[in-house]
């Protein structure tokens, strides 16, 4: 058995067993033969745990939202602050439902687990404007999905090109085999800011014509053959995050999301986002410094014809990173980027 190996920025072939030191970088991210074992064991590590309880403050009691619920560390540690946390817990994956579950059963009468994208939260619950105390949304993949092969989030050997997060519509080979260059060339270029995405695109669209892409190995050695190189694993990590972005409609779903949660929140309440890259991270300070803002008209507009109001303040001036213990401990962590929103009175 062999997995992708990362030296000097090259991708290269290595024995998975005969070397623990073997690594492999999706989306960020560096993993070890070591963090196989922990993850498929832990299902989820809570990054920044301690942060998100700091700016959540859910020792107010009081009703919270976890949009994207995973393996429920996040969750747990909510729910442990104060026997008046009440917890609705969404995510598009089954599967960390279930784990879910079964790792918060202890709080079954404090908690509701549902199926769905965050961005429905108000259908799924039924929820009126003012209703939550907070909302926490750590966004991307959960390390148990990248580590399942047959999910296809990494471009490890073999892994089919899935991606999908629900298991539900096409998958990252049918919009490969679908899509056409202009299409094909958005994504790359839009998600995965790929400077060659047309031309990448034009590849894919001319390669299909002899045989589909169905794994992580056609992809990559697609890649090659247009770039006439070994891709670095940075470079996959980019593609592959691209791809993921569009089965998922990730961005969408956030663009959508935000303002219907914040019209959830009551006064004071808080809204807590984890992101893992720059597209979401911009989206998000995009976001809450508009909110944050008394006036949002044009500048040539004379008089103010908007709120006039901001609706509420960042408690994070910039984007909050992980400590450097936490880093060393749960390579994971390194890219996320926290930041937090009070909506006013």
């Amino acid at each position: 058995m062999w997995c992708l190996g990362v030296g000097h920025s090259r991708l290269s072939t290595v024995p998975f067993f005969e070397s623990r030191q073997a690594t492999i970088e999706a989306r960020g991210i560096i993993w070890t033969h070591g963090e196989a074992i922990a993850s498929v064991n832990a299902f989820h590590e809570p990054v920044m745990r301690d942060e998100v309880l700091q700016y959540l403050a859910p020792e107010r009691g009081g009703l919270f939202l976890d949009g994207t619920v995973g393996g429920g560390g996040h969750a747990e540690a909510i729910l442990q602050s104060d026997e008046e946390v009440r917890l609705l817990a969404v995510d598009r994956d089954g599967e960390a439902l279930e784990r879910a579950g079964a790792r918060l059963a202890t709080y079954e009468e404090r908690i509701t687990l549902k199926q769905g994208d965050y961005a429905d939260a108000q259908a799924l619950y039924d929820l009126g404007e003012g209703a939550l105390a907070g909302v926490l949304l750590d966004l991307g993949v959960s390390s148990h999905q990248i580590d399942t092969r047959e999910r296809g989030f990494s471009f490890r050997p073999g892994a089919p090109l899935d991606m999908r997060m629900s298991g539900q519509g096409a998958t990252a080979a049918e919009l490969l085999e679908s899509l056409s260059v202009e299409e094909l060339a958005e994504i790359f270029r839009e998600f995965g800011e790929e400077r060659t995405a047309r031309r990448l695109a034009a590849g894919i669209v001319e390669n299909r014509k002899r045989s589909p892409l169905r794994t992580s190995n056609d992809l990559v050695r697609l890649v090659e053959d247009v770039w006439g190189r070994p891709p670095a694993a940075s470079d996959l990590a980019r593609l592959f995050q691209a791809l993921r972005i569009a089965v998922n409609r990730e961005l969408d779903s956030l663009a959508r999301a935000l303002p219907a949660l914040r019209e959830l929140l009551a006064p004071g309440g808080r809204m807590v986002v984890i992101s893992y890259h720059s597209l979401e991270d911009r989206a998000v300070k995009r976001s809450f410094r508009e909110w944050s803002q008394e006036c949002i008209c044009p500048p040539k507009i004379p008089v103010c014809q908007c709120r006039g109001r901001p609706l509420g303040h960042a408690l994070t001036r910039g984007p909050v990173r992980p400590a450097a213990e936490e880093v060393a401990d749960n390579s994971r962590a390194r890219s996320a980027l926290l930041r937090a929103w009070e909506r006013g009175e």
